[in-house]
């Protein structure tokens, strides 16, 4: 079966081609219930008809905006020297009555066709500002927010309204084999009746309808719930926070509350979220690629103000005036247009249903071979008593009856739950993640992290607390230590005047975030942690963030980001003249300085010697594990340059060590990991000595671990290498390429699973590259997390490990729900067929089968595909890459159990009578009842023995599982009902005490025969890896290797 299963069910975790996915759904053949079934997979054909539509209009989009800029120039041309008038036109009356001076529809159609000469004649950027009623230095007052959601409408797109509940009942009506037992119950109730007469008549075909309604209810509340659970974790992912300016104030608000007239603050890697103008910015670069195509970064000014919704910042900052939201976008146009081909199916669904096609080919012939030997006994029975021409309603009652179980042994023996299982455990475990700060974007990434062998992460943020504060600072050639409670005025009684001065220019000058008062009048600062602790230093210094951007101009900026590692502006001061400041890793800032600040506050030039003792003061601070930034500036004299920021010739002011404590229980997770087989990797962009600092503290580096930065590394040849990633633990000072270059070694050169966390744009191609892509839910850019599989919310290593805790989970509930199901199809199907041969009736009658298919397929996956992890989890190794998905354990386990179970129930069926003393008119339906009681009270026990597949203890945390329980007393007081009440409709009788007693009895025993069978050892499969575990997972390393 798994060389059958790797040919045609075999698909990656991510990037799977078409040609894989075609290929296991053409194997399907046996499905009883097409749109249930597939439900949950990728519709290829909407897909390719949705990737046509978004070219298709990507294309109008670029042409309509060549033909307009042609157009616009030609116009320019034809009018040149004339005198632009102002345009008329009409407003609406609701427009009028809200005090807007701009039509809606108008107002989107300047931004969405690129007008700038219509943009002029409505006064520019200031002009529609005016138009839509807002300060370009205020934003929009919040009493105003309904009234422009009304006038303009609101930020959300045109979405297909989500499936009712009765549509799924629908879905469960479709299943072939249930829509024929209708008939066959219609068909039973109108012989029955006429030739049994009222109500005896009536009692099977209603007991079957009853059997069926019951079972397409369970199967659509299940279905609906999961439905539920998909749809908050949708909201969950769309869910993106944009800073805005209103009422005077810089606040983060949720992208659909945006309006018209917001003043929206743009960095690298946001998503432009509506329609705008361009007010001001720096360096700001977009990248356009998803909406028109074109991979050229349109760079927006005030000469190319506009911002289209859905692009992406790719480098600078700036700010923005929303002029149109939600379906008046371009992008809101585009959303609406195309309808979603649906995510790729999991590796795991995909096998699933090649192990429920093998099943149902076997289901599907001993059906048919069940209904073949009860026919031709009945027709044989006839000929013998020469009644072959002679025909009545009781025998046809009785064709009936042996077509009905045929078709009610395919409908168990298909396991049509087995994909769907995968399902309802992701769900599941995608929904308890949610809980646990990690919100899974793709259902694959879920169940991939259980493979996961290493995880490169980052340290910033994921291994610290992100809390940063200013810890000690080296300035005039000595080290001081902030002290908060000071005030700092210790501090600043020991600069001079001078020197404070130019310190609090350069931290005030020189940052991306921005000082705020909050509505309860407290100061806010909003940013990034290190420019955050970088302010808050200067407060304590006694600066004051808007007396310094008040007293000059800024001209040039060059943002942050990870291959720069530095941030740059230019700054016009009195006199005509200029200053850049520059801030950033340490070691970068001091290659590019020729002067220092001295005692008394003058400049003088930087020796080699004094060179090497600012590096040796560099590699002190990051020996206590601070992060070092160098903040330095260059005064400039020629106005010539004064457009352009220099690279060197800077004087160096001060070192600043910053303090980001490690995550309290980072240490533990790392043990964790360890223990679990799984390596974890720092890979950040800090000094080698700060990251070696913070990494042994975690317990990542270990004697004998490698640490290296990121250039020297890729530097390295493929031989190099090969020798330098096992040891490798440590990567500083590296760039996203170097990340992307570890990540693309471990998967080709070593086969590893690899997850790895990212948080900046440039962070895109290794989350792409990773089996799992993790990106930080506080830190992350919108970029980031869109390449990502998985936010990690809280951006704590600890739910990382969690991800990985419950990735094992959902392949392991997957295995116990597999072995379940496969029991009691086998015992199923064989004590039905040998009854079926040898008496010629089958004791398991229609109502009885769909009830056992009801309680090992959709309350079966309930209860066993649904169970939370336990730690016992992270101390076993990670689940090899293709291993035997149905191991020789599980085999074991299903081949022993089945052989108890027949026995049982063979032994009963034919010597039941006399074995259980059995007399009178009713001991046939006696003991087909106790036969149906003991079959199911078997199910019910093995169901606790599948809750683990090696060891003795199955009861282990079983009350901690709740669904589990619930099912359990759920299944048992049905059961009874069945028996005791139900009688009529499900063809049992009420059965004694004692006979109660032995059907829990031999169930129960069952526990004793798991005991027995797990003591028996399997013998290993050769062409797994070495050491490998009998379910599947490799033994962990022992000794040195352990690290």
């Amino acid at each position: 079966m798994e060389r059958y299963l790797r040919e045609n069910f075999d698909v990656k975790p991510k990037n799977s081609s078409e040609e894989a996915l075609r290929r296991w759904r053409s194997a399907v053949s046996i499905v009883k219930n097409r749109r249930r079934r597939f439900r949950m997979v990728a519709d290829l054909a909407k897909r390719a008809e949705t990737e046509r539509k978004r070219k298709k209009i990507q294309e109008k989009l670029r042409v309509a905006l060549y033909v307009q800029t042609a157009a616009l120039h030609f116009i320019d041309a034809g009018t040149a020297g004339k005198k632009e008038g102002k345009v008329d036109y009409k407003l609406s009356k609701e427009v009028k009555q809200a005090g807007f001076g701009i039509d809606p529809d108008k107002l989107a159609s300047i931004v969405r066709s690129h007008d700038s000469k219509d943009l002029n004649s409505h006064g520019g950027v200031e002009g529609l500002a005016e138009k839509v009623s807002v300060s370009l230095g205020d934003g929009v007052v919040s009493s105003d927010i309904s009234l422009r959601q009304k006038v303009f409408g609101c930020n959300k797109y045109a979405e297909k309204p989500p499936r009712t509940f009765w549509m799924f009942v629908s879905d469960a009506l479709q299943d072939l084999t249930l829509v024929i037992l209708m008939i066959c119950a219609v068909v039973s109730i109108g012989v029955g009746i006429g030739t049994e007469g009222w109500p005896k008549g009536f009692y099977d075909g209603l007991g079957i309808l009853l059997c069926i309604f019951l079972v397409v209810m369970v199967t659509a509340i299940s279905d609906y719930k999961q439905s539920l659970q998909f749809m908050n974790l949708d909201k969950e992912k769309k869910k993106i926070m944009v800073q805005v300016t209103r009422e005077g104030s810089r606040q983060k608000v949720p992208i659909y509350d945006l309006v018209v007239g917001d003043i929206v603050h743009l960095s690298v890697g946001d998503q432009v979220p509506a329609d705008g103008v361009f007010v001001s910015g720096h360096s700001l670069s977009i990248d356009e690629s998803s909406l028109s195509g074109e991979t050229e970064l349109v760079h927006s000014s005030p000469e190319k103000p506009f911002l289209l919704a859905g692009t992406k910042v790719q480098d600078g900052s700036g700010k923005m005036l929303v002029t149109s939201v939600g379906m008046r976008t371009e992008w809101g146009r585009l959303m609406i247009t195309l309808s979603d081909g649906g995510e790729d199916e999991t590796p795991l669904q995909v096998k699933l249903n090649g192990v429920a096609t093998v099943i149902g080919k076997i289901g599907l012939a001993f059906g048919i071979l069940t209904f073949m030997v009860l026919t031709t006994r009945f027709l044989v029975e006839k000929a013998l008593q020469h009644e072959l021409t002679d025909w009545s309603g009781h025998d046809a009652l009785k064709l009936l009856d042996a077509f009905a179980i045929a078709v009610t042994i395919i409908v168990v023996a298909v396991p049509e739950g087995l994909p769907l299982a995968v399902t309802l455990s992701l769900a599941y475990a995608m929904k308890a993640l949610m809980d646990q700060k990690a919100l899974v974007r793709h259902l694959s990434a879920c169940e991939t992290m259980g493979s996961a062998s290493c995880i490169c992460t980052d340290k910033t943020g994921t291994l610290t607390t992100n809390h940063m504060v200013v810890n000690k600072i080296w300035i005039c050639g000595e080290a001081k230590v902030v002290k908060r409670n000071a005030g700092g005025y210790a501090l600043k009684s020991s600069l001079s005047e001078s020197i404070l001065g130019i310190l609090l220019e350069s931290i005030f000058q020189n940052t991306g975030s921005e000082v705020v008062k909050g509505k309860d009048g407290k100061t806010n600062i909003l940013g990034t942690p290190t420019e955050t602790a970088l302010l808050e230093f200067g407060l304590l210094l006694g600066g004051d963030f808007k007396t310094h951007h008040r007293e000059s101009n800024i001209v040039k900026v060059e943002p942050f980001n990870s291959e720069r590692k530095k941030m740059s502006v230019l700054v016009a001061v009195s006199g005509g003249k200029f200053r850049a400041f520059c801030k950033g890793a340490s070691e970068m800032i001091l290659k590019i300085c020729d002067k220092i600040v001295s005692e008394n506050g003058e400049t003088e030039s930087i020796s080699e010697e004094k060179r090497n003792t600012i590096a040796s003061i560099i590699d002190g601070f990051a020996c206590e594990a601070l992060r070092t930034l160098c903040l330095a500036f260059k005064d400039i004299e020629d106005s010539a340059n004064a457009n352009n920021i220099p690279e060197d010739g800077y004087t160096l002011i001060a070192i600043v060590g910053i303090k980001d404590p490690v995550r309290p229980g980072v240490k533990e997770a790392v043990e964790s990991c360890l223990a679990a087989g799984i390596k974890v990797r720092m890979v950040t962009g800090d000094n080698i000595n700060t990251a070696k600092a913070i990494a042994t503290e975690c317990g990542i580096l270990t004697e004998g671990g490698l640490a290296i930065e990121g250039p020297d590394f890729c530097s390295k040849s493929p031989e190099e290498m090969e020798k330098l990633i096992p040891k490798l633990q440590v990567m500083a000072r590296s760039l996203p390429s170097d990340k992307h270059t570890l990540v693309k070694q471990l998967r080709g050169m070593f086969n590893e699973v690899v997850a790895v966390t990212g948080d900046g744009t440039n962070d895109a191609p290794a989350l792409h590259e990773a089996d799992i892509g993790l990106a930080m839910g506080i830190a992350g850019t919108e970029v980031a997390k869109e390449n990502a599989d998985v936010i990690i919310m809280d951006d704590n290593f600890t739910t990382i490990v969690n991800v990985a805790k419950w990735g094992r989970a959902v392949y392991i509930n997957i295995q116990k729900f597999v072995q379940f199901q496969l029991t009691v199809n086998i015992v199923a199907l064989m004590v039905n067929f040998i009854s079926a041969c040898i008496s010629g009736s089958a004791p398991l009658t229609t109502v009885q089968l769909l009830w056992v298919n009801l309680i090992m397929d959709t309350l079966g996956a309930l209860a066993l595909a649904t169970e939370p992890p336990h730690e016992g989890l992270m101390k076993r190794p990670p689940i090899g890459k293709n291993v035997e998905f149905i191991t020789r354990t599980m085999w074991r386990n299903i081949i022993g159990q089945s052989i108890y179970q027949l026995i049982v129930l063979v032994l009963f069926q034919f010597n039941g009578k006399r074995l259980l003393k059995l007399s009178g008119l009713d001991a046939t339906s006696t003991l087909n009842t106790f036969i149906f009681n003991t079959f199911v009270f078997c199910q019910v026990f093995n169901e606790i023995n599948s809750r683990d597949m090696r060891k003795i203890n199955v009861f282990r945390n079983i009350l901690s599982s709740r669904a589990f329980i619930g099912i359990m007393i759920s299944t048992i007081t049905f059961q009874v009902i069945m028996v005791e009440i139900l009688g009529p409709f499900a063809d049992t009788v009420p059965l004694s005490w004692q006979l109660w007693s032995l059907s829990i009895l031999i169930g129960a025993l069952s526990l004793v025969v798991a005991v027995i069978l797990k003591c028996i050892p399997v013998e290993e499969d050769e062409d797994a890896a070495p050491a490998k575990h009998p379910d599947g997972y490799h033994a962990l390393p022992s000794g040195p290797d352990m690290a």
